[in-house]
């Protein structure tokens, strides 16, 4: 799978990503599932915010989505 799909594919999986961070850009961020450290950074620089905030931003989206998706498994 060329780069440019395989991050286009992490990123549409993930649909409130872009609502929640909306500076991301799928050209120049990593993948937030192969490398969550350089995700974390990236986030950091392009949404002004320090390495922790950025780190504290991404575990709460990650968790509210983990909540996303247990109600969508109850509820189909």
């Amino acid at each position: 799978m060329p780069v440019q799909t395989a991050r286009a594919s992490w990123f549409d999986r993930m649909p409130r990503l872009k609502q929640r961070f909306p500076h991301l850009q799928t050209r120049s961020a990593p993948s937030l599932f192969d490398d969550k450290d350089k995700f974390v950074a990236y986030l950091a620089r392009t949404h002004h915010l320090t390495l922790t905030e950025a780190r504290e931003e991404v575990d709460d989206f990650l968790y509210t989505e983990s909540l996303h998706r247990e109600l969508e498994r109850k509820f189909n």
